[in-house]
């Protein structure tokens, strides 16, 4: 057919130039036209005509310029970070918080709504999302013909129906097959074409840390989300957009506690932080009371491992000990079945460990861990903070303005192509 080579059309190779010369911007830049050349593999002419589009349409702007050699300076380019907006949201289990960025992904003004005694009422969140968006889009003075999307992490598996979009199978917090894009679409007050991506919050996580954090330049990586649960998101050389897998409910003894999502022995019924404060009061300590999830962590870490003179509360002392070696055999799990380059731990309860815990967990790798891997992996602190999830939540409609090489278009589905699941496949930042 006329227009077309090897299957594809003049209006996917045009998409597929301005596609690598935005990342190209994006992750590398700024850069001039001269440089953009070789990196993308683009003729000086595809480059001038992509750059002249990407320009006039406010995408691409100038960003000062470097010396040549021997001629004229050459004039850097960058992608515009106000040319556009994106938001994340991370559906939490004590808080659902509402982020909005520019395309650098610097924080715009955000929304938070904690959840009282980790209610998941779906009605509720969905409620929690609205409103967050609504005020974030109102103190920053944004308008949706800026917004690019709006990307959301939660906990569960994330399925997708070709009829009504991403349906969430959360079963530690009591959500059994809810079509939580579509509820959204019927309860935020925005324009059909701005689309929603729904995934794992470790899965966001992951990406974020691979994008900008502790995993850039890494082929092979697992990211460990430690919050009131536990899960991760691998990522390797076969599955660059990382893959979600439900790491809490590892069974790491049989016939063990019983975990939220109903069966017995999962490394989330004792290394989550919901269940390391239920493990404490169980053997006598003393969390404080009428504190929330997060402050009450901080007083067991402060009771086991007191400031210098202090004497430590043995019993948290000891629980702690305890969730280190199920925290060690669970990652030798993962070093064993993916034998990552690294791994990284994030999520909020991951973060206030810190690096006083997690040396106590790395002393049982070599215990529970086949030699060779373990002698391989690194294992770090993430380094995005607490804000991970929503900054991972915005890659989602970040990667789908790549795919479609800044061009708007109508929600997509995960069977259609290009996508936000491509564009994650394609792009590994170094």
């Amino acid at each position: 057919m006329a227009g077309q080579r090897n299957g594809r059309t003049v209006h996917d190779l045009r998409r597929e130039n301005r596609a690598a010369v935005l990342q190209r911007l994006y992750f590398e830049g700024p850069m001039s036209r001269f440089t953009l050349g070789p990196a993308t593999g683009l003729s000086s002419g595809s480059i001038s005509n992509v750059v002249a589009e990407l320009v006039t349409e406010g995408w691409v702007e100038e960003a000062g310029s470097v010396e040549s050699d021997g001629g004229r300076p050459r004039t850097l380019l960058r992608v515009a970070p106000g040319r556009g907006q994106l938001i994340g949201v991370d559906v939490g289990e004590t808080r659902v918080r509402v982020e909005l960025f520019d395309l650098s992904l610097s924080e715009l003004a955000r929304a938070e709504r904690p959840l009282t005694h980790k209610a998941h009422d779906v009605e509720g969140i969905a409620e929690h999302i609205r409103d967050g968006i609504g005020e974030v889009l109102a103190a920053a003075g944004a308008t949706n013909e800026r917004l690019l999307g709006v990307g959301i992490g939660v906990p569960g598996i994330v399925a997708h129906d070709g009829d009504i979009g991403a349906v969430v199978h959360g079963q530690t917090i009591g959500w059994n097959a809810v079509p939580l894009e579509s509820l959204l679409r019927d309860r935020v007050q925005l324009p059909a074409e701005v689309p929603y991506f729904i995934d794992n919050g470790a899965k966001t996580l992951g990406q974020a840390e691979m994008w900008f954090g502790a995993g850039r330049g890494t082929r092979n990586a697992v990211v460990v989300l430690f919050g009131s649960g536990v899960g991760a998101c691998v990522v390797t050389e076969d599955v660059e957009q990382g893959r979600a897998v439900e790491w809490g409910h590892l069974t790491v003894r049989v016939q063990g506690r019983q975990c939220r999502c109903g069966a017995l022995g999962c490394l989330e019924a004792y290394a989550g932080a919901e269940a390391l404060l239920e493990r404490w009061q169980e053997a006598g300590g003393r969390p404080p009371g009428g504190t929330d999830e997060e402050s009450a962590l901080t007083a067991m870490l402060d009771a086991a491992y007191p400031e210098a003179g202090g004497a430590a509360d043995p019993t948290a002392l000891l629980v702690l000990e305890e969730t280190a070696e199920y925290l060690g055999a669970g990652l030798s799990d993962l070093i064993n079945l993916f034998q990552p380059e690294r791994i990284l731990v994030g999520g909020w309860a991951g973060l206030q460990l810190g690096q006083r815990f997690l040396t106590a967990v790395k002393r049982y790798i070599p215990t529970y861990a086949l030699a060779y891997p373990a002698g391989r992996v690194a294992i770090d602190l993430g380094r995005l903070g607490p804000d991970a999830v929503t900054v991972g939540a915005a890659t989602l409609p970040l990667a789908d303005f790549f795919a479609r090489g800044g061009r708007r278009a109508a929600p997509v589905r995960e069977a259609e192509l290009p996508g936000w699941q491509t564009a994650l496949q394609g792009r590994q930042p170094s």
